[in-house]
């Protein structure tokens, strides 16, 4: 793998040609903060939380560090208040859906993010994908999947393979950052997976 020089917040850090600018940071010891990722699997930059912002010349522009190549010369500010602003605004409206999950509300103390000003019937699943994509990439499984878009999207459990699959599996339990899926499981035992004659 060719080796690669960039900066992040002012220090001279080498990484891996294919790395992320996310996982270049770790690496370095740099602390971005993430909640849709997990080193087994892929990038999906779903949450938005690791935002940074990357200079090219006179301009800069805000990415998604866990998807965003690094890349030789790639500048990166990770910490700056137009981050900060961003993130903050983006935990705030996480913490009007998942407004019990922990690892938002430690977020949200640290950007000093408040749910009050957005409304928002609360959902407890921040759609960061974990579940879904650890079933698939990890599991191979595929027993749960997303359906509908926008506003209206959603996890949902493939009962034809749930039923069978999940009982005994449960690993997807522990890197929900909401515990959503969890309970979202045993509702979806109760509905629709059926009962044993």
């Amino acid at each position: 793998m060719e080796e690669i020089k960039l900066t992040i917040d002012g220090r001279e850090v080498t990484a891996q040609s294919g790395q992320t600018v996310f996982q270049a940071a770790a690496a370095a010891g740099i602390h971005i903060p993430a909640l849709c990722f997990h080193e087994q699997l892929e990038p999906y930059g779903g949450c938005r939380v690791c935002s940074v912002e990357v200079v090219t010349g006179s301009r800069s522009k805000v990415v998604a560090s866990c998807v965003y190549p690094a890349s030789n010369g790639l500048v990166v500010n990770t910490n700056t208040e137009k981050i900060r602003h961003i993130r903050k605004v983006l935990i705030e409206l996480l913490l009007t859906k998942a407004p019990a999950s922990k690892p938002i509300r430690d977020l949200a103390e640290e950007y000093g993010a408040d749910a009050a000003r957005f409304s928002h019937d609360a959902s407890f699943c921040v759609l960061c994908g974990l579940c879904v994509r650890y079933c698939t990439e990890v599991k191979k499984a595929n027993a749960l999947c997303f359906i509908s878009r926008g506003t209206q999207r959603e996890v949902t459990f493939v009962p034809e393979i749930a039923s069978r699959e999940c009982e005994k599996c449960q690993q997807c339990f522990d890197i929900c950052p909401t515990n959503f899926i969890r309970a979202n499981f045993e509702m979806a035992k109760a509905l629709t997976f059926g009962t044993e004659e």
